[in-house]
């Protein structure tokens, strides 16, 4: 089960991929609430510099970065916070055929419920990062060869010395609330080792790993309705300190006395919604969390 990616972001489509649609109830994370460390997602208000050019890489590379990763370490309490990569997704990108300043592919929502990393491929990421960056990497033009992380940090959080995580932070940059093809969340204490299936990435330089699930009516599905420029979603990609993640994926994350691992997300197509309300535009960027 695999695709393979090239070096603008652009996927060749799936192998030995199967997808059902499916329709499911999701309730309203702002009445419910959620927080990134027992439910994988956190909304916060954090507003936006509305100068500020998401298309252009080097703008988003230069202040963006380090704005996410102090949002994210306000929120955490960790002792050490930074970015590496980031998406940006328009409903319209590939319609328009739009392209990102210096940098990757514009790509389309991804409508497919999925954790961006593994058992497998998130302590490998964690070791990618105190090496210097690869061609598929967006921290290539800002460190050149210089590694973000150091080899003790990684291997004392390997080792189950120290705590580390992965944490997405996405935020809409359209001008307009997010209507449609908004994004749902999946709260992680509802998932169970038995829904997970591994979904190889084949880069030019590595494999990488994400999770896709099977359906489940046990899954706890939640969104955000109408989020706006203003507001950061924290989405928990991978936390060491998960039970999934302690047992080697032998139990899920089910007890409210631990954090969970992460969560499944996905962008959906709601009943209902006016077909010529504005499409979604966001920018997820993904941060690397260490703890002492």
């Amino acid at each position: 089960v695999l695709t393979r990616r090239n070096a603008d972001g652009s996927d060749s489509g799936g192998t030995g991929v199967k997808v059902d649609s499916c329709e499911i109830s999701i309730a309203d994370a702002r009445i419910e609430g959620a927080t990134c460390e027992s439910n994988g997602f956190e909304l916060v208000d954090k507003p936006n510099d509305a100068t500020r050019d998401f298309y252009d890489h080097a703008a988003v590379l230069d202040g963006y970065y380090e704005e996410c990763a102090e949002i994210v370490q306000e929120n955490t309490g960790a002792s050490f916070v930074a970015a590496f990569d980031h998406n940006i997704r328009s409903a319209l990108g590939k319609e328009a055929q739009r392209r990102i300043k210096g940098g990757q592919e514009v790509q389309g929502p991804a409508y497919m419920a999925h954790g961006d990393y593994t058992l497998t491929s998130a302590p490998q990421r964690l070791l990618d990062l105190t090496k210097p960056s690869s061609t598929n990497d967006t921290l290539r033009g800002l460190l050149g060869d210089k590694p973000l992380l150091t080899k003790d940090n990684a291997e004392a959080a390997l080792a189950g010395e120290t705590r580390y995580a992965i944490i997405n932070l996405w935020r809409s940059i359209g001008e307009t609330p997010v209507i449609t093809d908004a994004l749902t969340l999946c709260d992680g204490r509802s998932v169970v080792p038995e829904d997970l299936v591994v979904f190889e990435i084949h880069y030019a330089d590595r494999i990488g790993e994400n999770y896709f699930t099977l359906p489940s009516e046990d899954h706890r599905w939640l969104t955000y309705p109408a989020m706006n420029q203003d507001e950061a979603l924290l989405i928990k990609q991978w936390d060491s300190a998960g039970t999934l993640a302690q047992s080697s994926g032998q139990h899920g994350d089910g007890s409210k006395n631990a954090p969970c691992t992460f969560s499944f997300h996905t962008a959906f197509t709601g009943p209902k919604l006016d077909s010529k309300a504005p499409r979604r535009e966001s920018i997820e960027v993904r941060c690397v969390v260490l703890y002492d």
